[in-house]
């Protein structure tokens, strides 16, 4: 019975790390990825204009 209290930790850690991985692979892309996209082309080109010293149209 000890084999299976050594083994119990790193099984749980495995299938959750697991669990993680696939997680963060399915929500690549998809519906949100246009928003995702849309948000960071937005501060990208807010930071853009605040180095050249324009104001930031919208």
């Amino acid at each position: 019975m000890d084999y299976v209290a050594a083994l119990f930790p790193p099984v749980v850690m495995a299938v959750g790390f697991t669990w993680l991985i696939v997680t963060i692979i399915r929500s690549q892309g998809g519906s949100n990825k246009f928003k995702e996209d849309a948000a960071v082309d937005a501060a990208l080109a807010r930071r853009a204009a605040a180095e050249n010293g324009d104001r930031p149209t919208g």
